[in-house]
């Protein structure tokens, strides 16, 4: 229960990856943390090798021949973080976004702006990680129609992905109850989309209903995506015409989970010692 309550929020917040995923870390400490239980242990340590570069995605065999894509990249305005030596450099985060990119949209990016973004972790998401908002407009602004990422600012391993955008008419936003039992068509899309991107390391088992909602105007659809070997991959959909907005990889959730654990340790330990300190011990004389 404690699994899927977590997958919910996350996949309700995912748009703003981008744009903010530090104020989704930061509100989910006091959101979640009551709800944590006991499950695995995620270390924030590494084994980094030789050449950094092979802990990088592999970049697809034709785009070796290909011409160097043009793009801009630069930190954002906002960025306050401050990569370490161990750290991908912000270009070398945004080449692995990009490969990202390609992969899972089919994104060319040539002519666009890349916002980084560095944050050595917060509480409830103890791992260092670089953000990239992806514009073909040079302006960032909350209507525009972009594409997010978050990866280990260690070995570029992808966390989150993203796409949202400005719907140019008006849609329902309100919730769709029959979609709770019949979600066959997203619960396809979203098998199909794992196989063809490799998203899970091992054949897909099944996908299950999490959640609904939306970004900006644009109704969503979450479903779980869930491998033979336990991995569950967090996928969204629009609700108004199925195209498929984005993911949250079985890391980023166990990473999550992990932290939550902690917290909601400490939170119980606290307790626990508040009402020792509170008890009042009674002794009862009989006089005879």
């Amino acid at each position: 229960m404690k699994q899927k309550n977590i997958l919910k929020l996350t996949a309700a917040t995912l748009a703003i990856i981008g744009a903010g995923t530090i104020l989704f870390y930061s509100a989910a400490e006091v959101t979640l943390a009551a709800n944590a239980k006991k499950t695995e242990t995620i270390p924030t340590s590494y084994q980094v090798p030789d050449n950094p570069e092979t802990a990088l995605p592999a970049p697809q065999a034709k785009e070796e021949n290909s011409e160097k894509i043009n793009y801009s990249v630069s930190m954002d305005s906002l960025n306050t973080g401050t990569p370490t030596d161990m750290d991908l450099t912000m270009e070398e985060a945004a080449q692995a976004g990009a490969r990202y990119l390609k992969n899972i949209y089919g994104l060319d990016l040539e002519g666009a702006y890349v916002y980084m973004s560095y944050y050595p972790g917060t509480e409830t998401f103890p791992r260092a990680f670089w953000s990239g908002d992806v514009l073909f407009q040079k302006e960032q602004t909350p209507e525009s129609t972009r594409w997010t990422y978050m990866i280990d600012a260690v070995t570029g391993e992808m966390f989150t992905i993203d796409h949202s955008r400005q719907l140019e008419i008006s849609v329902p936003l309100d919730y769709d109850t029959a979609l709770e039992k019949d979600y066959h068509l997203y619960a396809e899309l979203a098998k199909k989309k794992a196989e063809e991107c490799k998203l899970i390391d091992s054949p897909v088992d099944r996908a299950e209903y999490n959640c609904q909602g939306y970004s900006g105007n644009d109704p969503t659809i979450t479903v779980d995506v869930i491998g033979q070997n336990g991995e569950i991959v967090n996928m969204s959909f629009s609700r108004y015409d199925q195209m498929f907005l984005g993911l949250i990889t079985d890391t980023s959730r166990k990473i999550t989970e992990s932290a939550l654990d902690k917290i909601a340790g400490e939170v119980m330990s606290v307790d626990a010692e508040n009402v020792e300190n509170d008890t009042i011990t009674w002794t009862t004389s009989v006089i005879k």
